[in-house]
């Protein structure tokens, strides 16, 4: 720059003053944007990622973790369709890569990073994000490992990427507006498609974790299919994705009724059944399961591990969290369930929309990590 050029003065599109010179003679600042703060969660069924819009509040991309690969008929090119989507056209092949909460191989971490790299592509999730992802209470290093390939080593996340458990990320939400769950001295449960996972949480810290995968959602789902079968009398077989959406549109412990379904004969024609007991037989066992674990293995070993903060906790709210925490009246009848069991009054809570919560807590944490940075 010449050394009598006026301070201040504009050269090159450059305002000395700071700032670029636009082509109408004004100024746009150059200030480094904040991040924008995203929450994710790649679950075993459902990838749910929430990000602010500026019209409408928080934007929630909710699918299923899920792809299929064609081959373009003009091409030969390898295209990509995930979610709804892939489940709908390619039944044959579709691949739910975290079946068992986790990317267990560098298979699974390839195809997961395809599936989330198509899922960013397609929503437009901006590249300079503060990304904060839920991961499960499960000891399986490797696994862990691989998640966090998959979304650290993504096109986003560029302002910084963190992980904290999901039941504290789901837990937020239920506590408030804001982040009131980091203060609190609480239990959580997390009814998952692929485990059944519980910790204590005192001021954020995670103790005594507890994941079992005998008492899981897809277990379910199974089990509804086998009682389909036998409450048709071997007429009727479906499978466990069918069993799902039955779960997932019908199961109520407050207000069930039987439904109907028509299902096309191998020979032709169509076969109308009803549904009167497969559902809530299958999901009154789950939530009595998940009980005896509740009360039977994880709260003991919580009490012997934190005795007081064992107390402190069955003092407040527990929290449910999870898939399976939105069956209408399941967080009544678990209170009814554990109080009983443990000869106590217990008071449970959950958020409005528990499958979405952990999502939500999360970009809540990634909001004040921006704040804060």
């Amino acid at each position: 720059m010449s050394e009598d050029a006026d301070e201040g003065a504009d050269v090159d599109g450059v305002d000395t003053d700071g700032g670029t010179v636009t082509a109408g003679g004004g100024t746009q600042s150059t200030e480094p944007q904040s991040a924008v703060p995203v929450g994710v969660k790649l679950g075993s069924t459902r990838t749910v990622i929430s990000r602010p819009d500026r019209e409408a509040g928080d934007e929630i991309i909710r699918t299923l973790t899920c792809l299929a690969t064609y081959e373009d008929a003009l091409t030969g090119e390898e295209k990509v369709l995930y979610g709804e989507e892939a489940a709908t056209e390619y039944p044959d092949r579709v691949q739910f890569m975290l079946r068992s909460g986790l990317p267990e191989d560098a298979d699974r971490a390839d195809l997961t990073q395809t599936f989330f790299e198509a899922l960013i592509a397609e929503n437009e999730l901006p590249q300079n994000s503060a990304v904060v992802y839920a991961i499960p209470t499960i000891d399986n290093p490797r696994g862990l490992d691989n998640l966090r390939y998959v979304i650290e080593d993504s096109s986003i996340g560029n302002g910084l990427v963190e992980s904290y458990p999901e039941s504290l990320c789901g837990a937020i939400p239920a506590f408030g507006d804001d982040l009131e769950a980091i203060d609190e001295i609480f239990v959580a449960i997390n009814l998952g498609s692929t485990n059944l996972e519980a910790s204590a949480y005192r001021r954020g810290e995670q103790l005594s974790p507890f994941t079992t995968g005998a008492v899981t959602g897809n277990e379910v789902d199974r089990v509804i299919a086998n009682y389909v079968e036998e409450e048709t009398q071997g007429r009727v077989n479906i499978d466990t994705q069918t069993a799902r959406e039955y779960k997932e549109a019908h199961a109520d412990f407050v207000d069930f009724e039987p439904f109907t379904d028509v299902i096309q004969q191998p020979g032709g024609g169509s076969h109308e059944f009803t549904i009167e007991r497969s559902v809530m037989d299958a999901v009154d066992e789950y939530l009595d399961d998940v009980v005896e674990e509740v009360a039977n293995t994880f709260l003991p070993e919580l009490a012997n591990d934190y005795m007081k903060v064992y107390q402190l906790a069955l003092d407040r709210p527990i929290v449910l969290t999870g898939g399976m925490a939105c069956i209408p009246g399941i967080l009544e009848e678990f209170e009814r369930r554990l109080s009983e069991e443990l000869q106590r009054d217990v008071e449970a809570i959950a958020a409005d929309e528990p499958d979405m919560a952990a999502t939500i807590g999360a970009q809540r944490i990634a909001t004040r990590l921006v704040e804060n940075s």
